[in-house]
């Protein structure tokens, strides 16, 4: 039984696994591919296309190279969008917008009256009606021995 594994390893070590194609369809893709024209590059997929139909073991590795890339490379519609300085403007662009909105809405602020709530003469009032009431008599402005302002905020 092992002798027979023996004899088809050294069967098998002879074999010749390159591929059989002499020439590659397309050579170095990577260089010429983004500089043919539309027509010429959908021939040039059509052709490898036709080479990858037949036995994949036969395929040279340029071949399998040049339609990967493509296939998947960067170009056409695959290239990339982003150019050298894009990453600055939308860093200053986003600034922009964010001190846009803060200016504008503290000049909003600024124009809306303040509330007569917010008024210290109404804060001290609304204290003097919890004492009355004996609102929160715990631990609140109704307790003993309270210390805290109360109801009294700073005004904004």
């Amino acid at each position: 039984m092992f002798r027979n594994v023996a004899v088809r390893a050294a069967r098998l070590s002879g074999r010749r696994f390159q591929s059989t194609v002499s020439a590659p369809v397309f050579p170095q893709a990577e260089q010429t591919f983004t500089k043919l024209s539309q027509e010429e590059q959908t021939d040039v997929i059509r052709r490898l296309n036709d080479v990858m139909k037949a036995d994949w073991r036969q395929v040279s590795l340029e071949d399998k190279k040049s339609l990967y890339y493509a296939t998947y490379g960067p170009h056409n519609h695959r290239r990339p969008r982003i150019k050298p300085g894009d990453n600055t403007k939308v860093f200053i662009g986003v600034v922009a917008t964010i001190a846009v909105s803060l200016t504008i809405s503290t000049i909003v602020r600024n124009m809306v009256p303040k509330p007569r709530t917010m008024t210290k003469e109404w804060q001290e009032a609304s204290n003097e009606y919890a004492k009355e009431r004996n609102i929160n008599p715990i631990s609140g402005i109704s307790s003993e021995n309270y210390k805290g302002k109360g109801f009294v905020k700073t005004v904004f």
